[in-house]
């Protein structure tokens, strides 16, 4: 093997079945196919290995010196065509710059990152905080071109700022603030005559919970058909709960149900939760719980006695 590892590669192996033979894998390109397949016309393409097969004993041997006698022919003319091409039909765009390549500087996106990754030969310049993209890669980047242009257009600074300044006026964002804010309230509409049991682990439509009192407060029906849609109390009356997060002890504490609720259970809205919903929910305490500890622990902050224990 050569230094040009990254962009051609020959591995001894057999066929797959106990042919032995090399595989060769380049980033294809019509003319180097053309003469890669005279050089060795026994090659065949190999769509489970992603490669080409060549098959003897010595292949490996073979492919290389191939290599490292004509992949820099390879290389230059591909350039010479792809300089050629964009001569002919030129990419303009404030993002695009021409030097001994393409030298190419957009605001992050991740739409752009991945176009460009998928030229091939293109790599990250960590000097020049910019991609670069050989001229052999043209017309690859050609195709891909507008969508990179599209993406690095939205991610400008003062496009990202329109989208901000639309998202908060759009109805959708006030329902949001609002539904938060609802949340941040902890509180829950239970009926009246089936009140939750207080201190144990239940679930209900916005999660599991541990619900700590019954203040005895109606609920407003506007509110209970806002928020709570799924609540329904029937001909009782709707009265709020207060509630706090259960932490993983409790979690694993937790006694699971067997069967999974019924619609009874959803209209009242809370049931007791199955074992695959408890697991669901320890892994999600027990990541945020490790979490909470870390930074704590950046802080120099301890954890309470309650925590701890």
């Amino acid at each position: 093997m050569a230094d040009e590892t990254v962009e051609f590669s020959a591995t001894q192996q057999d066929a797959g079945d106990g042919a032995p033979g090399a595989t060769a894998a380049f980033p294809y390109d019509r003319m180097t196919v053309e003469r890669f397949r005279k050089a060795f016309p026994q090659a065949r393409w190999r769509d489970d290995l992603g490669a080409w097969f060549v098959p003897g004993t010595r292949a490996e041997q073979r492919l290389t010196k191939w290599m490292s006698r004509e992949w820099s022919g390879v290389l230059a003319y591909a350039d010479a065509r792809g300089r050629d091409a964009f001569t002919f039909e030129p990419i303009a765009s404030p993002y695009l710059e021409v030097a001994d390549g393409f030298v190419i500087r957009t605001p992050y996106s991740r739409t752009a990152i991945a176009e460009l990754r998928a030229v091939p030969w293109a790599r990250w310049d960590p000097t020049l905080k910019a991609w670069r993209v050989p001229f052999r890669s043209f017309g690859e980047l050609q195709k891909r071109w507008p969508a990179i242009e599209a993406a690095a257009r939205r991610a400008e600074p003062e496009e990202r700022r329109k989208r901000e300044e639309s998202r908060k006026t759009s109805p959708e964002h006030a329902d949001r603030r609002a539904e938060a804010a609802e949340r941040r309230r902890n509180r829950y509409p239970v009926p009246e005559d089936a009140l939750p049991p207080l201190g144990r682990v239940v679930m209900t439509h916005v999660g599991c919970i541990i619900f700590e009192a019954v203040t005895g407060e109606l609920v407003e029906p506007l509110i209970a058909a806002r928020f709570y849609p799924n609540v329904s109390a029937g001909a009782a009356t709707l009265v709020w709960a207060t509630w706090r997060r259960p932490g993983h002890a409790e979690l694993v504490q937790a006694w699971p149900a067997r069967t999974p609720p019924g619609p009874a259970d959803l209209a009242r809205g809370w049931w007791q939760p199955t074992i695959e919903v408890l697991r669901q929910e320890r892994r999600k305490a027990a990541s945020l719980e490790r979490a909470r500890d870390t930074r704590r622990a950046r802080l120099g902050v301890a954890p309470s006695s309650e925590e701890s224990g």
